[in-house]
């Protein structure tokens, strides 16, 4: 005889109710859901899996903590993408960055033409994409997952990060910049992505 009888979540807004509910299946059915999705926008943001898996925990801790706001259940995958982010940022804010967000790379600029050079990151397999993106110094690399891969505005990417406007435009290009030399590295040109020299 079952002493207790588990609840069935039919729906994600029956399981975020749970979640609201600090039932712990739901809690855990919640994870399940949304583990592999979320280490993927971790991973985006970190510098080593190590670094991943830290912000994952982080992030969910604060979900759970903070579910009770989600209003409008049928939404949650917008605000739990929403709460990972924020936490990869504040976990960047904390641990690296003034490593290298205003690294200088004037080195850089004479050779490379931005405008150009732009499409063979729009054309790239996304694996070899991510694998460069990781690569970049802590500041680039999180402007361009913030701008490039998530949507965000220069003005959001600013407020976020506790930068200007003008900055977060500045290290876009800048990381642009560094994102094609470094595909120019590996041998990926333009030519060969859309099939002739530009």
């Amino acid at each position: 005889m079952r002493l207790f009888k588990w609840r069935n979540y039919v729906s994600l807004t029956e399981l975020v109710e749970g979640c609201q509910r600090q039932e712990r299946k739901a809690q855990n059915l919640f994870y399940d859901r949304y583990k592999n999705s979320l280490k993927g926008v971790c991973v985006r943001y970190a510098k080593t899996e190590a670094e991943a898996d830290d912000i994952l925990q982080e992030a969910f801790i604060k979900i759970f903590r903070n579910i009770e706001q989600v209003s409008q259940p049928e939404l949650v995958d917008r605000w739990v993408k929403s709460a990972v982010i924020r936490t990869a940022i504040n976990y960047y804010h904390r641990i690296t960055k003034k490593e290298l967000l205003h690294s200088s790379i004037e080195n850089l600029q004479a050779a490379i033409e931005v405008d150009k050079s732009v499409a063979i990151i729009d054309q790239l397999d996304t694996d070899i994409l991510l694998s460069v993106i990781s690569s970049l110094p802590d500041g680039y690399r999180a402007i361009i997952n913030m701008y490039l891969i998530d949507g965000y505005s220069h003005a959001e990417i600013g407020q976020m990060l506790s930068i200007s406007e003008g900055t977060s435009k500045s290290q876009l290009n800048r990381g642009k910049k560094l994102l094609i030399k470094k595909l120019r590295e590996l041998g990926i040109e333009s030519y060969e992505v859309t099939g002739r020299r530009s």
